[in-house]
């Protein structure tokens, strides 16, 4: 029964479309092929994390656009061949636009990769994770802003609008601006961060008198992991504008102290003796600083210090405290006159007085 005249072109468009798309998807899969194997060889951690995030995006991207070569050759006589240019070419976009995004965060990743963080001096490699997520989000982010410009483009009336609120600015552009200053105040944050670096991936900061670890830098706030696991969120533009604590700036080795309040009577030099022995048995000390000092003295008391350094915040932190809890053991049982007494005058003939009430 021969089909209606009207049919066998659509006939015809859907299966060029159909062998256009598998093709596609061989060529794509068959790329993708050689291009692991050349990673697999050359142990590419760019290449490789590249594939990875693009992966799916580059599935659909490649059957789409030879579907799209398709529907333009096909004839214009065709019903509905103008939505159905359309609907592809729109999908078309986003599936370039998670594919860019994809490919930019498989750059990211791989370099990444290429510069492990867990090692004890790690300070180039929190740079270049700081700097190459915050780059890489704030690249992302334009290219989702730009796809999206793209897609409304496609419709007429969108166009329409667009170039009615342009005409129009005034009251609208003010507030539209006003509006997104925050998102770009943040995002020009983010570059100034991401260039200067006044803050890194696990990096150790002072904020609001919150001690933490930089867990993780988006295009828009910072997360700080706090020491008893909280998370504390702050905005980009925070870091621009206040002053804060950075005890890794320029490395990971830091010093700290233990201060002791004891008694005037107290012998230095046996403290500073057992102090040394404690510190060369802790793991936690890296040999670099070491000093016992009388750092202040009050009507009551002095106060000595005990200056010890470490690889990192959180080994010093360790340090400090078993050096604390170990020398006051030591003072409890070699010097117990040592710790902190008030002291009180009484006045002559005071304990006769007292013995006879």
């Amino acid at each position: 029964m021969p089909f209606d005249i009207q049919v066998h072109p659509w006939v015809t468009a859907l299966l060029a479309a159909l062998v256009a798309a598998l093709i596609a998807l061989a060529i794509h899969h068959s790329l993708r092929a050689i291009l692991r194997r050349v990673v697999h060889r050359e142990r590419a951690h760019v290449l490789s994390a590249m594939l990875e995030r693009t992966q799916r995006a580059a599935g659909f991207a490649a059957p789409l656009f030879a579907m799209q070569l398709v529907w333009s050759g096909a004839p214009d006589t065709l019903d509905s061949i103008n939505a159905v240019r359309h609907v592809n070419g729109v999908l078309l976009l986003v599936a370039v636009t998670a594919f860019v995004m994809g490919l930019i965060g498989g750059i990211a990743d791989g370099l990444i990769a290429r510069n492990p963080s867990n090692v004890d001096d790690n300070l180039h490699a929190r740079r270049v994770e700081t700097q190459t997520r915050v780059l890489s989000r704030s690249a992302q982010t334009l290219v989702l802003i730009g796809g999206a410009a793209m897609v409304l483009m496609t419709f007429p009336g969108m166009r329409q609008l667009g170039a009615s609120l342009l005409a129009s600015a005034g009251v609208l552009g003010i507030i539209g601006g006003l509006a997104a200053r925050p998102v770009f105040s943040n995002l020009i944050s983010g570059l100034q961060l991401a260039l200067a670096q006044p803050l890194r991936i696990d990096d150790v900061l002072i904020v609001k008198g919150e001690w933490g670890r930089v867990e993780e830098i988006t295009g828009t706030y910072v997360v700080l992991k706090i020491w008893d696991e909280r998370r504390l969120i702050i905005p980009l533009q925070w870091f621009i504008e206040n002053p804060f604590e950075n005890w890794t700036r320029t490395g990971s080795q830091i010093m700290g102290t233990v201060f002791l309040w004891l008694d005037y009577t107290t012998p230095i030099d046996p403290i500073r003796v057992e102090a040394k022995r404690l510190v060369e048995s802790m793991p936690e000390w890296d040999r670099r600083v070491f000093a016992v000092q009388v750092t202040d003295a009050t009507d009551r008391a002095i106060q000595v210090r005990v200056l010890v350094s470490s690889l990192s915040a959180g080994a010093n932190f360790d340090l400090r405290c078993k050096l604390r809890e170990a020398l006051v053991a030591f003072l409890a049982r070699e010097y117990p006159e040592s710790l902190p007494v008030v002291r009180s005058a009484v006045p002559a003939g005071a304990t006769e007085v007292a013995e006879a009430l």
